[in-house]
């Protein structure tokens, strides 16, 4: 595969740049935001997200005749790397996991209902997966659907869903058949945020920003809302969640994280001295920079995956989302050890080293080693689906 640019994609990413350049608002773009940046829960977020699609630019890759582009995943991987470049919401869930899923295995009514709306920047989801039993293990949900004539009703606990309190939509998976083997007998719902069976809970994780606990008390939903076929939801999660752990986890604030650091590193002294000239400082520096090309590289590998092949990019997403998250937390190590003391200091304290940027990366960072699949998840998958090794039970 070719690692260059094009010269027509290097005209997008141009483009792209002035579209920011022109469109800079300090309340949309927010690089300290770290990984949560791409969320639109504001007023001028979502004002934002309403200019891409007037673009053309949250369906590049969708068919036609949904009112895509039916261009290459190319242009959509060059358009978030740019957008979380300065910190500004990526093109996220409502295009890549619900709008792709819908494209797929959707029926006529939810693509009519839903498709125009995520185009034009209408609506918001929220994704539940996540249940105090199952985490990283999507299979375990334990959420109750339980059929009632031409309805569904839904009762349970969801957790860490990050957009519950101000989405319009959520995106659910439910157990449909609590008979059924673990990894069956799951689906996949829409359901209305602003349904009164809904109790949303604050749940604030260790960067500060919040996520949610939502309750479900006999919430209604009717089977037109029933995304696909029956029992057939964790095959559907699964394929999106390669979506999520690439697109959610993005190579461009890593690579800004690293560059603050080798702009400090130029100029700091410690005892007089030049940490430039340190070699131990010389050497973490090196081995940072050396790591920040191979996860860009693992991102690359992962879209022409997706676009040149036929099956799905499980694995390579994986490779990806493992080695950039770990990396993004060894750049949050290195650089409270290379700071010092004072890199404890808090976000925008104005005398801190960067005015606490490293804090704010450090506490951040561990967030997204358990997103979308931790770690160890990620470990298994490569593990059997990759070096078909056998699994340890």
């Amino acid at each position: 595969m070719d690692f260059e640019f094009s010269e027509k994609e290097c005209q997008f990413l141009r483009e792209v740049d002035e579209f920011l350049k022109a469109n800079y608002d300090p309340k949309v773009m927010d690089v300290t935001r770290e990984n949560m940046a791409q969320v639109c829960d504001t007023p001028e977020r979502r004002a934002f997200m309403k200019k891409l699609a007037e673009k053309g630019w949250l369906g590049i890759t969708w068919p036609k005749e949904y009112g895509g582009q039916d261009g290459e995943g190319f242009y959509e991987y060059l358009l978030n790397e740019k957008l979380s470049s300065v910190g500004a919401p990526q093109i996220g869930k409502g295009v890549g996991i619900i709008g792709k899923t819908l494209i797929k295995v959707g029926s006529e009514k939810l693509k009519q209902e839903f498709l125009p709306q995520i185009l034009d920047a209408k609506i918001e989801f929220a994704v539940g997966y996540s249940e105090p039993s199952a985490g990283s293990d999507s299979a375990a949900m334990r959420l109750k659907a339980e059929r009632q004539g031409d309805n569904w009703v839904l009762n349970g606990q969801k957790v860490f869903t990050t957009s519950a309190h101000f989405a319009d939509w959520y995106w659910v998976g439910a157990r449909t058949d609590p008979d059924a083997p673990k990894h069956h007998g799951i689906s996949l719902f829409l359901i209305r945020m602003d349904d009164p069976g809904l109790t949303i809970q604050p749940m604030y994780t260790m960067g500060n920003e919040r996520t949610n606990a939502v309750f479900f008390d006999n919430v209604v939903v009717h089977n037109d809302y029933l995304v696909g076929q029956q029992n057939k939801g964790f095959q559907y999660i699964a394929e999106a969640l390669d979506i999520e752990r690439f697109t959610l986890f993005t190579f461009a604030p890593i690579r800004g994280r690293v560059e603050l650091l080798c702009d400090y590193v130029k100029e700091a002294k410690h005892d007089g001295k030049a940490l430039k000239d340190d070699p131990v400082m010389r050497q973490k520096v090196a081995q940072l920079a050396t790591d920040c090309e191979v996860a860009r590289l693992l991102g690359v590998r992962f879209v022409d995956t997706a676009i040149n092949s036929n099956k799905a990019p499980t694995v390579q997403a994986s490779h990806y989302k493992l080695f950039a998250t770990e990396l993004s937390r060894r750049v949050a190590d290195a650089t409270m050890d290379i700071v010092g003391p004072g890199a404890q200091l808090a976000l925008h304290t104005e005398d801190a080293p960067l005015k606490g940027r490293p804090e704010s990366c450090y506490t951040y960072c561990v967030i997204d080693t358990v997103g979308g699949g931790s770690s160890e998840v990620q470990k298994n998958i490569i593990a059997t689906r990759g070096l078909g090794l056998p699994r340890n039970f």
